[in-house]
């Protein structure tokens, strides 16, 4: 048995997960997330801010705390789209493994999407036919397109969540003329992308991880349940349109009392989901899935597999 941690350090939230691997498997342990920001006040520049930087050397010190109680043997960190692309970032992660010991790899937008990829695969059973696998990030949106549940293409675009609402969210409620700009930024942005859906044709939408999960919440309590904890979670294209309508006519205190809104999503959520309303007119998905697994989980299967191979 081998407890391993591993570290995903997203643009907006940095996640911890600590799992037991042996020949039967994985149990996850202890899972937390922290929203650190590190995009905040410097993406939009290419670094990464001072109070950022700050945000992120406490609560790697934290998880350390945290990896060192659990008696955690192997720590697996890897950074994303607002490390690298930051002129800073590699600096801030030399200094992180200078005062915590963990050494962070920073990793391309190729290689974000297969770990996602690898993380919806383990959370659903893929039906036969095409999907869209899209990831919304602070700093970049990551798709796949998968054919019967293997992937065919995938790319990486630098247009998170945090860069949209840096360049187009300044009103609150958004107001149209900023909606506008955004969707005609997108269609600049994702000519490719649209390219390869006319091609593929998939009929699915598998939304993965964050905005996803905080969509699919206010959809569990818009329906009258409480949502549950499991690998995926509902939601459908017009519970979508529904919770879309809200989310872009309310201000930052009124969209938190979204039954199901949660303070960490609150602000980029409302150019996410103008992403997802874009993409949804763009082109006609018949129906959406959530899969709460993504990067991380994507890292953890993928180290278990190395892992169970050097002991069989």
């Amino acid at each position: 048995m081998t407890r391993i941690a591993v570290i995903d350090l997203g643009t907006n939230t940095f996640h911890l997960l600590i799992a037991d691997i042996g020949l039967d498997g994985i149990q996850i342990i202890h899972k937390e997330k922290q929203s650190v920001k590190i995009g905040e006040r410097g993406i939009s520049h290419g670094i990464i801010a001072p109070a950022a930087q700050e945000r992120a050397i406490q609560t790697l010190k934290g998880f350390k705390q945290k990896i060192n109680t659990m008696h955690a043997n192997q720590v697996h960190a890897t950074a994303t789209s607002a490390f690298r692309n930051a002129s800073n970032g590699q600096d801030l992660a030399d200094k992180i493994y200078q005062l915590t010991g963990i050494s962070i790899n920073i990793i391309d937008g190729k290689r974000e999407a297969q770990l996602i990829y690898q993380g919806v695969r383990h959370a659903l059973k893929m039906d036969a036919g095409n999907a869209l696998i899209m990831d919304i990030g602070g700093g970049s949106v990551e798709f796949i397109i998968a054919e019967n549940g293997q992937a065919q293409w995938m790319q990486s675009f630098e247009i998170g969540a945090q860069r949209l609402m840096d360049k187009f969210h300044h009103h609150d409620p958004i107001i149209t003329e900023e909606i506008e700009k955004l969707e005609a930024f997108l269609d600049q942005q994702l000519t490719g992308l649209i390219t390869v859906l006319n091609h593929y044709q998939p009929n699915l939408l598998i939304g993965a991880s964050g905005t996803f999960d905080t969509l699919s919440q206010i959809y569990c309590f818009s329906q009258g349940f409480q949502p549950r904890e499991q690998p995926e979670q509902p939601l459908t294209i017009e519970g979508f349109h529904e919770i879309h309508r809200q989310i872009i006519e309310k201000d930052r205190h009124q969209r938190l009392t979204i039954p199901g809104m949660i303070e960490m999503r609150v602000d980029m959520i409302v150019v996410a989901s103008s992403l997802i309303h874009y993409l949804l007119r763009k082109y006609p998905f018949d129906r959406v899935r959530v899969s709460t697994y993504a990067l991380k989980e994507g890292l953890l299967f993928e180290v278990s597999k190395q892992l169970q191979s050097m002991d069989s």
